[in-house]
């Protein structure tokens, strides 16, 4: 079968014969005979097995592969997949900063593929437009069923995470009245005491320096502070920097 390569060179499609309909019952449009799949990720390997799972479903078709946030979206914007399976730390621009981008060049929807288990990873991963968030520990099978699911117009989240998220929000919840930050607003505000720049943060929380600066412009209107003084000591009184 043939494989071709675009000019820039960061990422690689393919194109197949059609397959014939698949008698496996689909909640997606029964229009679309197959759900075209883009891949996005750094690592070759992680690519390739993604490729060789996906491809053994009558279903399912990679149609495209790219190795970092800007490749992939260019992918999704010449291949219009249904689908994009996006790692979310990856050098350059990382998945979650193109996140948004990458949904509304494809006008598909997203699955975030992640190492990353923390809760506060997932819900960052919804804002900026993800349908689903699973982690690269999971069975094949798992992530099978969620790209399905999200192509379908579903939402898919982990168990393991989806159980740690909503402990997390009740937690959130009980904390609301006495502290008005996020558990991610408290980790870069502990950071931004230990005197990291804004720089460090992103690299440090896989996020981008826009996302740290947003951060931190809203812990500084939250409590009221004006300067890094001011937020070293509002660290201090309140045990931040005794937290893991």
């Amino acid at each position: 079968m043939p494989s071709w390569a675009t000019g820039w060179g960061g990422w690689r499609g393919r194109r197949r014969p059609q397959r014939r309909e698949s008698s496996r019952p689909r909640r997606y449009s029964a229009a679309a005979l197959t759900i075209r799949v883009l891949i996005v990720d750094d690592h070759a390997v992680v690519r390739t097995g993604l490729r060789l799972l996906l491809d053994r479903e009558d279903d399912i078709e990679v149609v495209a592969e790219a190795g970092d946030g800007d490749d992939g979206v260019r992918a999704a914007r010449l291949e219009k997949p249904d689908v994009v399976l996006l790692d979310v730390v990856m050098p350059g621009r990382n998945g979650l900063d193109a996140c948004a981008d990458v949904v509304t060049a494809s006008k598909g929807r997203v699955l975030m593929l992640s190492m990353q288990d923390d809760p506060s990873y997932v819900r960052e991963a919804f804002a900026a437009g993800a349908s689903g968030y699973m982690l690269k520990e999971a069975a094949d099978t798992e992530l099978v069923q969620a790209v399905r699911e999200v192509a379908g117009g579903g939402r898919y989240v982990h168990p393991t995470l989806g159980a740690r998220l909503a402990q997390a929000e009740v937690e959130a919840a009980r904390r609301a009245a006495s502290d008005p930050l996020s558990d991610r607003e408290r980790e870069v505000l502990r950071l931004l005491a230990l005197g990291h720049t804004n720089q460090e943060i992103a690299k440090r929380l896989f996020i981008s320096v826009r996302t740290a600066e947003t951060h931190r412009a809203h812990i500084m209107q939250k409590l009221g502070l004006g300067t890094r003084a001011e937020l070293v000591r509002y660290a201090l009184v309140n045990g931040l920097l005794d937290e893991a």
